[in-house]
């Protein structure tokens, strides 16, 4: 019973389900393995001492619940290795630590591994539906963590591993630069659309045609000649580190799987740095069971929920990886413009669907292809892709 709620009765319902997919963003931490029967979404293995951490860049908020729910130490402490360990020295035989996943919990993963105790990384969506409440502070966030931990209902985030994490938070800087670029860009095309100038004849992701345009000078009025000026600066800048990223990332990434990673390069359009991307986002195939687990995990899904035997709408499209649903949405636009078939295939349906949704459909075909390449370790046959 946790929190006056059944936890047998509720792990057999809904999301609470036994064996139900696993949909939580990239965590970090040691690797696992799972199959079929193991793979869950919620940590259930009994402890003799169950720990939950409110966690902050500079304060974490301890709760320490025994087997039968009463609380052994609750407690506000700074941010520091030294006095988390002091904390739980005495509960150090049978403890098991859970933390919601956020930006500074790396560290105490690794605190975990290196001294053995079982770390649980908590999933931030999931959590906040089941442990939501009317009032919310660290002292209560710290003992509901340890609440779910102990019933048996904290849902799990994956445990990344340490040595490949900081290369995947370099490639997802990466994106977040390329994004940065696009908006600029957009600005400029949006702006030149504002003063009712000439359209734009060439792409401005170019170099070379923003230099041949010459965009400042169609402008009149002083002060959007300057705003033009600055963000054609901030996307030279932001050119020039791209650029940098991506040789560093090409020539240092450790790949912890070469084959993969040529078996990824085999679909038209993706390269190096997507190959990358990819590579870093799935981590292991092996953590998939099935392909819809896989599919889920990169949001082309769509969660839908149902009531009474009726339709009630959608879930919550926003759980799982953004990382690798833009890289595969990247992946599909690339496709298109490396094979002549994928075009015409496009154009078919297209008018049956909109551009829009066409795009996604692709976007999940190849999520299913990525997934069969690396579980078969086969490479990538057209023929076979749009026959499926």
């Amino acid at each position: 019973m946790v929190n006056g709620i059944n936890a047998e009765a509720l792990s057999q319902r809904g999301i609470f389900r036994k064996g139900a997919p696993s949909n939580h963003d990239a965590g970090s931490g040691p690797a696992h393995t799972y199959s079929k029967e193991t793979m869950m979404r919620f940590y259930q293995q009994p402890h003799r001492f169950y720990c939950g951490v409110d966690l902050h860049a500079r304060t974490m908020y301890l709760c320490i619940l025994d087997q039968a729910g009463q609380t052994l130490l609750h407690a506000n402490y700074p941010a520091d290795p030294r006095a988390f360990l002091d904390a739980v020295a005495p509960f150090r035989d049978g403890l098991v630590v859970a933390v919601e996943c956020m930006f500074a919990w790396y560290w105490l993963a690794d605190l975990c591994a290196e001294h053995g105790i079982p770390f649980v990384l908590g999933h931030a969506l999931y959590m906040k539906a089941i442990h939501q409440g009317k009032s919310k502070n660290d002292r209560l966030d710290a003992a509901k963590i340890a609440g779910l931990l102990r019933g048996g209902l904290l849902p799990q985030g994956y445990v990344y591993p340490k040595a490949m994490r900081a290369t995947r938070d370099l490639l997802r800087r990466r994106s977040f630069l390329v994004r940065r670029r696009a908006d600029l860009l957009a600005h400029l095309v949006n702006t030149n659309s504002q003063y009712n100038l000439p359209p734009l004849n060439k792409k401005l992701v170019y170099p070379g045609n923003r230099g041949e345009l010459n965009l400042p000078e169609r402008f009149t009025e002083p002060s959007a000649r300057k705003m033009v000026e600055c963000d054609l600066a901030l996307i030279d800048a932001l050119d020039a580190q791209i650029h940098e990223l991506e040789r560093h990332l090409v020539r240092t990434a450790k790949v912890h799987d070469a084959q993969a990673y040529a078996r990824l390069q085999s679909i038209p359009g993706i390269g190096k740095v997507l190959g990358l991307v990819l590579l870093y986002e799935i981590h292991d195939i092996g953590r998939f069971p099935e392909v819809g687990h896989f599919l889920s995990y990169a949001r082309l899904v769509r969660p839908g929920h149902e009531s009474a035997g009726k339709a009630a709408g959608f879930g919550n499209q926003k759980i799982g990886n953004a990382h690798l649903r833009w890289a595969l949405g990247e992946a599909a636009c690339l496709y298109l413009r490396a094979s002549a078939r994928a075009k015409r295939w496009q154009a078919r349906m297209q008018a049956q669907h909109g551009p829009g949704k066409t795009l996604g459909i692709l976007a999940a075909k190849l999520g299913r292809t990525v997934y069969h390449l690396l579980r078969t370790k086969q490479v990538f046959d057209e023929a076979r892709f749009f026959a499926s």
